[in-house]
């Protein structure tokens, strides 16, 4: 409740500054929501950078309106593009667009589905499990051990 109220007073002050013809609408709407997604941020780390991009982003649409806030993303996701981590694209496999590999992109397989490694690792090997034994199996039966033992050895309580 601490972090709402000086939101709720910037967006008070927002549309009157909005009225006073100083900004443009489109530059209060994006402080409003980069402020608002600020809330679901889970790490400190990923907070700073999404905070110097807010930053861009709002001196972006300020200066030239919705035009500068398109140009900021395309710049972005240019940026997301040519990343590589470890020779791997960043965006793969939609970046350079790999069809085999976008049935991962938004929902997960289980780890046992995996039959071959993805083709953007370039391995010489792409067979990645071998054998049909790779699917999780139900527990065996734990089936009760029936002794031998009679009445009267000593066993009962």
């Amino acid at each position: 409740m601490g972090r709402l109220c000086p939101l709720l007073s910037a967006l008070v002050i927002g549309q009157a500054v909005v009225q006073a013809g100083l900004v443009s609408p489109a530059a209060v709407i994006i402080v409003s929501i980069t402020a608002i997604a600020s809330f679901a941020t889970p790490a400190y780390s990923i907070a700073i950078s999404a905070r110097l991009l807010r930053f861009v982003f709002i001196i972006c649409a300020g200066t030239m309106g919705f035009y500068g806030l398109i140009l900021a993303l395309f710049v972005v996701v240019v940026h997301l593009c040519s990343l590589r981590s470890f020779g791997v694209p960043y965006m793969s496999p939609l970046a350079p667009l790999n069809p085999e590999g976008l049935g991962d992109t938004f929902f997960r397989r289980p780890m046992w589905a995996y039959k071959d490694r993805p083709k953007f690792l370039s391995s010489n090997n792409n067979l990645k499990r071998e054998g049909d034994n790779q699917r999780p199996l139900p527990p065996k039966s734990r089936g009760m051990k029936t002794s031998n033992m009679k009445k009267g050895d000593g066993t009962e309580s």
